[in-house]
């Protein structure tokens, strides 16, 4: 084996890891996501007493207030750019 493919080999493996970290990544970011959808979910049902509605229902609930809460919530939960 001469040296190109040595290095081609090398490159086709340093390739094939960049690929398992960026999904090892992307797989940590969609738990995260996960896990905080939920949590939102849950403290929606908590505060909000919507336990017994449909997706559509509380759709509806939420798009009622969400225009107050982006023009009302205070500064500090404002969003980041």
């Amino acid at each position: 084996m001469n040296n190109i493919e040595k290095l081609d080999l090398k490159i086709r493996y340093l390739e094939d890891k960049k690929k398992a970290l960026s999904k090892s990544v992307s797989y940590e970011e969609r738990k995260k996501r996960t896990r905080r959808l939920i949590q939102t979910g849950a403290l929606a049902e908590k505060y909000f007493n919507i336990e017994h509605l449909s997706i559509e229902d509380r759709e509806a609930i939420f798009s009622m207030f969400a225009e107050y809460i982006k023009t009302n919530a205070p500064k500090k939960y404002a969003l980041k750019k």
